[in-house]
């Protein structure tokens, strides 16, 4: 059974995609390679991922029992004939320039298949293996500085909590939203936070009521992040709640 491994152009069709490979004919199924390294010789870099997974796609709704890596083979054997050969036929000074190109295009796609190849493909054992030991020495180092890291962070971590008194969570929220509008003499405000998220943590964090933890959804409603905006979520501080009124202490006279 043949296997169909690019994408072809229609039979009759004299404006195909620029991708697909054969000619309006059809008679061309015997060098399909040849017509593949054709239609690559036209392409340039950049077009190298899009061009290769049109030929990907098809292939393996072709192709139900195929993996991307028999493609990928396949192409790659392609590309090494195909490079083989024109070194072979740069004797030839006629075709001395367009060899050259060529060359170059089929190397500079040997690096494209390089940067996807997943499986080692070109690899000799002792190339993976000293990979491998790389990788190895670069994760040890990344978990080195993760560990270093969460030892900083559990600096600033407690099992400990502050209980608001039942009933009085309201009361808390509302001077927080107080000491949010707070101004220095300066006209400085006191605090200042870019969301309103850093409050809603901090509260469910380290904030209890009657020894129940916050819930945060509910929390975040008191603290909408466009405050003249504030949404029909918007939970508000009910009068009864507002027991304290944070105000400006008055000037003391220097002795």
């Amino acid at each position: 059974m043949r296997i169909s491994y690019f994408k072809p152009s229609r039979r009759f069709d004299f404006n195909p995609h620029p991708f697909d490979i054969g000619n309006p004919f059809g008679n061309w199924y015997g060098h399909y390679d040849h017509h593949f390294l054709k239609v690559l010789y036209k392409r340039n870099e950049s077009e190298y991922p899009e061009f290769y997974n049109r030929h990907l796609n098809y292939f393996l709704e072709q192709n139900p029992t195929k993996t991307p890596f028999d493609l990928f083979e396949h192409v790659s054997h392609i590309v090494k004939d195909g490079l083989e050969q024109l070194v072979k036929e740069d004797k030839n000074d006629s075709r001395h320039e367009a060899n050259m190109n060529r060359k170059t295009t089929l190397r500079s796609f040997q690096k494209y298949l390089k940067s996807i190849d997943e499986w080692n493909h070109d690899k000799t054992k002792n190339e993976v293996i000293a990979d491998q030991g790389t990788e190895i020495i670069k994760l040890k180092a990344e978990l080195a500085n993760l560990k270093k890291e969460l030892k900083e962070a559990r600096k600033l971590e407690t099992p400990d909590y502050i209980n608001i008194a039942d009933g009085y969570r309201d009361t808390l929220f509302d001077l927080i939203l107080q000491i949010q509008e707070l101004q220095l003499p300066d006209g400085k405000e006191l605090v200042l936070s870019q969301t309103q998220a850093a409050w809603t943590k901090m509260l469910c964090k380290y904030f209890r009521e009657g020894d129940k933890e916050l819930n945060h959804d509910t929390t975040r409603r008191y603290f909408p992040s466009d405050k003249k905006e504030p949404g029909v979520k918007h939970a508000l501080i009910q009068p009864k709640h507002k027991l304290f009124q944070i105000k400006m202490a008055a000037k003391r006279s220097q002795s």
